[in-house]
Parts: structure tokens; sequence; C-alpha cells
């Protein structure tokens, strides 16, 4: 993994957003990112919209064992429909973490940092799973200019309390 930057506690303004919402397991989720995000490109593409920032997957809720709640979108001001629906990445404080490759790492990376310095996460019970307010991976690196996963440059920002 190569740290481009961060780990650090950062403002961040509300913005808003157009994606697709699906309830995947765990496993198969990044498959399901990616066909989601092809279907996003051409919706997009039909549409006439054009991203005023990067794509993106949203985790509304975790859980490892049993289904996760995702979103996958791009930051924009559109107007959507039943497919792809508008949405808000929250305004507040965001622990966050640019990377390339291994994302398990990052992960951990971005959790342990947080916990060293006593930083909550925006969370809560969601049923089965844990609920997140804000957990998003930002992918810098435009996935119709490098199709490589491996060569992403991305962004993790998960809003705390």
């Amino acid at each position: 993994m190569d740290v481009v930057d961060g780990p650090r506690l950062e403002y961040r303004e509300q913005r808003p957003t157009l994606g697709i919402r699906k309830r995947t397991p765990f496993r198969g989720m990044l498959a399901e990112r990616d066909r989601l995000i092809a279907e996003v490109i051409e919706w997009m593409h039909v549409h006439a919209v054009r991203p005023d920032g990067s794509f993106y997957l949203r985790l509304h809720t975790v859980d490892m064992a049993g289904d996760m709640d995702i979103e996958v979108g791009a930051f924009a001001t559109s107007p959507g429909d039943d497919k792809v629906r508008t949405g808000t990445m929250p305004g507040g404080d965001y622990v966050v973490l640019r990377y390339v490759n291994h994302s398990m790492r990052a992960h951990r990376l971005l959790f342990d940092w947080a916990e060293e310095r006593q930083i909550l996460f925006d969370v809560g019970e969601a049923g089965a799973g844990t609920g997140w307010a804000g957990r998003f991976e930002i992918y810098i690196t435009d996935p119709r200019a490098e199709p490589r996963k491996t060569r992403w440059e991305t962004e993790l920002a998960f809003l705390t309390r």
C-alpha cells in the first residue's frame, strides 16, 4: 500500500450526490461496485450529466456476515430518477486517508489511527449490522480512465461524531 496523504482529520461541506443504492453480500461486493459504477457512468452519459467530482462507494450499513447496504455513484448536481437517486455526503469532520492499492491495509490504518486518537465515528445499530452516517471510498482516479483498480488513488473518508 502506498499512502498518498493522511490519515488526518478534516472538515468537509455537504456535497450533492447521484447514486444507485443496493443490498449485497460482503463477498462479491466489489464486483457489484464495479457493475454499479458502469451503470452510473452509462446513466450519466445518457442523461448528459457531468460529475462535479469523483465516483464513490458509500457503505450505509456494514454487516460482514450478512448483506451490506451500499451506494455507488458520483458527486454531481442533477435530478435523478427511480434508478439513480439524488443524495448528499453529509457535512462534518471526517477522518481521511488517501492511498493506492491494498484496501484492507488502508482501512486498518485508518481505524487504528482514529482509535489511537480516541476519535469516534458516526455509527449506530442498523438492524443487522452497523449503520454509518458517512463512510465513503472516493475514487480520485477516474475509473473511466484507468481500469486497473490496483492503480486507483482512493480516498477513505469516514464521518466522525
